[in-house]
């Protein structure tokens, strides 16, 4: 998660960019050399786990091609550093990206349009997945990574307390109540109002798209029907006692996890490796099911996490960059060790099945099928579309619910007021934004 610090960065490095009203074109006349077997020399800038590993696959089957990784720093930063790099006409050919952030890229003139490159590789992914690289009918980024959300439940005080699993989004509320009654030191759940990306997902499960830019004009949703129905779910549990309102990744949270005062966690695929540094004591106590569903009949779920690449608009090398991306993303040697030796879970549907992926988590040998189980919650994932400002609404969600808890407020209305800080800053800089 992105520390205060980073995010205040980040929003000074875009708001003295030149933000642009629609996606540009700019690569357009840019110069490039050779063709895609042609020789070059690659800069790469990632955060990705081992990644150098991956890498020297490629370098030792492309000598004359080589890719060089460089680490200056990771999510919200790296991208404050790539603007700056672009500014000055030195950014990298490669750049990864965390989806959140890829507009930024766009808006900027950073990321090259990669809408010819999408006809070879676009089937390797569901269209929920290739939807979170598109915009405005193009395609900026060649998705790595993906972080569909489940819910991990503690297996052990389920039996204890004799609770059922929840199936439904009614269901998770009733089984709430019954840990109260049973036990009012545990509570099945927390909403948690320091992770913004949590509640996207959330949100997108249930249908929410909160933007969406047609030829330049953006459209915000944020307190649309979808995203107001999960906001008065989770308000009215919280603010009766039902459910904790303590936000995640605090010591305290940590604790809870550890100790059984939170008997349930809605995260994502790489949950289980949190639980595992957050709660080891309870391994092989947790087990990981499908989120509960809104429509029982029409299964779905949203996205938390994942970063895709993306390549310089004036990279010189930009056919040799397309292979590279193509190659790391969709190759089946490339995916099956971004997952051994990165830890990640893969964008592509066929690396969702790759042998590297045949045993469960560490933190969870009592659910041998969990990546099979993770790949079919997968298929049902939603797409989502992300805004320029996504950093300064993220910033405003984390004030605005925790204001409603500590009063005790209605959670929809928080919505309105996230709705009108999102779109009062995109105009502030300078977007058309419909309706306002």
């Amino acid at each position: 998660m992105p520390s205060n610090h980073s995010r205040r960065t980040f929003l000074k490095a875009v708001a003295g960019a030149t933000l642009l009203a629609a996606c540009s074109d700019d690569d357009s006349d840019t110069p490039t050399s050779g063709g895609p077997d042609d020789p070059a020399d690659l800069q790469f800038w990632t955060w990705a786990t081992n990644i150098e590993q991956v890498v020297d696959g490629w370098n030792k089957k492309n000598p004359t091609q080589k890719v060089t990784v460089n680490r200056l720093a990771q999510g919200e930063e790296l991208i404050t550093k790539i603007l700056t790099a672009h500014r000055a006409g030195n950014a990298p050919d490669l750049m990864q990206a965390e989806y959140q952030a890829l507009p930024v890229l766009i808006t900027n003139g950073v990321a090259k349009d990669l809408s010819a490159v999408a006809s070879s590789v676009k089937s390797e992914f569901t269209d929920g997945t290739w939807s979170l690289t598109s915009f405005g009918g193009k395609t900026y980024g060649i998705p790595q990574d993906v972080g569909p959300m489940m819910l991990y439940y503690r297996e052990d005080l389920f039996t204890q307390y004799g609770l059922t699993v929840p199936k439904t989004w009614a269901e998770f509320a009733e089984v709430a109540k019954v840990v109260r009654q049973k036990d009012p030191k545990r509570y099945l759940a927390t909403f948690s109002s320091g992770d913004p990306g949590w509640f996207a997902g959330l949100a997108e499960q249930a249908g929410a798209n909160w933007w969406t830019n047609d030829n330049g004009t953006w459209t915000v949703a944020i307190n649309d029907a979808a995203t107001k129905k999960v906001a008065d779910f989770w308000g009215k549990l919280v603010n009766d006692g039902t459910l904790s309102g303590k936000p995640m990744y605090t010591p305290e949270w940590n604790t809870a996890m550890s100790d059984g005062t939170l008997l349930a966690w809605p995260s994502a695929i790489w949950g289980a490796g949190v639980l595992e540094g957050v709660a080891g004591s309870t391994k092989g106590k947790w087990k990981m099911v499908p989120m509960p569903q809104w429509d029982a009949g029409a299964p779905a779920t949203g996205y938390w996490g994942g970063s895709a690449t993306a390549i310089w608009a004036k990279s010189k090398q930009q056919a040799q960059a397309e292979k590279f991306v193509k190659w790391l993303n969709t190759d089946p040697e490339s995916v099956e060790l971004l997952v051994s030796a990165g830890g990640i879970y893969p964008a592509a549907t066929k690396g969702q099945s790759t042998p590297a992926l045949s045993k469960a988590p560490a933190m969870m040998p009592n659910q041998p099928t969990f990546y099979a189980d993770a790949a079919a919650i997968a298929k049902t994932a939603r797409g989502f579309n992300w805004a320029p400002n996504v950093n300064v609404t993220y910033g405003q969600y984390s004030d605005i619910f925790a204001k409603a808890i500590q009063d005790k407020s209605d959670f929809t209305a928080a919505t309105d007021a996230l709705q009108a800080a999102s779109v009062a800053d995109l105009k502030k800089q300078g977007f058309t934004v419909k309706g306002a």
